[in-house]
């Protein structure tokens, strides 16, 4: 079986209802990223183990969140640094790193031995829509085999969800994304912010807003 599919090229305004209502159960979705498709789901403990069983992927490795705004995750540690490369370069291709005190989100996504977690806001007007519409975070990892290159097309897309056995997932087809590096992320959690992995946003960008970065 293959993973039901919207058409968001021949339908662009599209009802998500009931790939929200998937997610709210505990479902996954394959969706278009400012970078490649993403395979994510609610931050629930359910949403969270049907990611990782989907994709085959270690609970030892957090998965990244996709959210809606700074304000939308207000109750975690942002530090001078962190709201202030979130207000240059969100939405955008910058993954954050912040603590998170009060342990608002689960394992799987909170790191279990830093206590963080790592986010951002993307400028793909799909999954902007998605979360929005879940009006929660969406955990996003990229949708491949671990391993190999992530998928780039809807065709590409569709043909690993079926090979992971994926018949339940929903996919939001909105066509080929042209390869790009990955997001940078960015530690923040420390009172000297790190980058941890060069991708789509250079060191070099982010040190004319913080100086200090390492």
């Amino acid at each position: 079986m293959r993973p039901r599919t919207i058409d968001l090229r021949a339908e662009p305004d599209a009802d998500l209802s009931e790939v929200v209502a998937h997610l709210r159960a505990g479902g996954v979705v394959a969706y278009p990223t400012e970078t490649v498709y993403g395979l994510g789901g609610a931050c629930t403990p359910e949403g969270i183990r049907a990611v990782l069983g989907t994709k085959g992927r270690a609970e030892e490795k957090p998965l990244l969140v996709l959210v809606e705004s700074a304000d939308s995750v207000s109750g975690l540690a942002w530090t001078p640094a962190a709201r202030e490369l979130a207000s240059i370069f969100w939405p955008g291709s910058v993954t954050l790193v912040l603590g998170d005190p009060d342990e608002s989100f689960p394992t799987g996504v909170r790191d279990p031995v830093r206590g963080t977690v790592g986010v951002r806001v993307s400028p793909h007007p799909v999954a902007a829509r998605l979360v929005r519409a879940l009006g929660a975070p969406l955990t996003s990892t990229s949708l491949n085999v671990p391993g190999q290159a992530p998928v780039t097309s809807a065709a590409e897309a569709r043909e690993i969800l079926a090979r992971m056995g994926a018949a339940e997932a929903w996919l939001l087809d909105a066509g080929t994304r042209c390869a790009v590096a990955p997001t940078t992320v960015v530690d923040c959690s420390t009172q000297a912010p790190a980058v941890l992995r060069e991708g789509a946003v250079p060191t070099g960008r982010l040190r004319c807003v913080i100086p200090d970065l390492t």
